[in-house]
């Protein structure tokens, strides 16, 4: 199993230009550790196509349960594919805060990305107060349960879904998550993932870590608290950086 290294840009950079002397440093930075590791970039959705000739993959920050309609500035799962994503993410906290996503919402975009052969990446995570009131893990509990109402096994075998912890309170802080507590929580999410489907579903499953990721704490979220991944936000549109992340893991 590859460790997947995934870059979300957010609304990151403001120009094309920009954009591809970014993700071309990154390409040329990453191109070494092909074999080992499996790297995704997701751009805003504007630069897909511009990017999708390129060696390392794709993957869209978002997407509407829809393939077309009348459902002004949205973009389907039908599109994304066009642009040749092979990743979503789905569930950002950034999504659910600023725009009122809800755990039925995540579910319908969980179904919708699997449906276009894509692979979905779940994003929970549990706010400041949430954590200091001890509601951690009721609240990763609700969030991949209701993400996943409905999905049956063999969808997630086939899509090959990664679970994302991001804990809000870490993201953007400069503060991440301790590596203990960090661990802790992902075995917290394979037993969920365990009871839900079974245990070979959830050890041939990778778990993400995203929240304030750098090249001084990367390794530590894989060697130390055992995720099978990093999803990374700021860094990754320092190609320098990044690059370092990719090689440090």
């Amino acid at each position: 199993m590859k460790t997947l290294i995934i870059a979300n840009w957010k609304m990151n950079p403001i120009s094309l230009s920009e954009a591809k002397r970014i993700f071309n440093a990154i390409e040329k930075g990453a191109k070494k550790f092909n074999k080992e590791k499996e790297v995704v970039i997701c751009p805003p959705a504007i630069y897909l196509f511009s990017l999708a000739k390129k060696q390392i993959k794709l993957g869209g920050q978002n997407t509407f349960y829809e393939d077309t309609g009348a459902f002004t500035g949205e973009t389907s799962p039908a599109m994304l594919k066009e642009s040749k994503c092979q990743y979503v993410i789905v569930g950002h906290s950034e999504r659910r805060g600023y725009f009122n996503e809800t755990d039925e919402i995540v579910n319908k975009k969980i179904k919708s990305v699997i449906a276009k052969k894509m692979t979905p990446i779940l994003c929970v995570g549990e706010t400041s107060k949430e954590r200091e009131q001890g509601k951690t893990k009721e609240v990763l509990k609700r969030q991949v349960l209701a993400a996943l109402k409905t999905v049956s096994v063999q969808k997630v075998k086939e899509s090959g879904l990664c679970v994302a912890y991001e804990p809000i309170w870490a993201i953007g802080t400069g503060n991440a998550c301790p590596t203990t507590e960090a661990q802790t929580i992902g075995i917290l999410l394979q037993k969920i993932i365990s009871q839900k489907y079974s245990r070979p579903i959830s050890e041939n499953m990778r778990f993400l870590y995203g929240g304030s990721v750098n090249s001084k704490n990367a390794k530590e979220f894989i060697e130390e608290a055992k995720f099978q991944g990093l999803l990374i936000g700021g860094a990754s549109l320092k190609p320098t950086e990044f690059t370092r992340i990719i090689r440090t893991v």
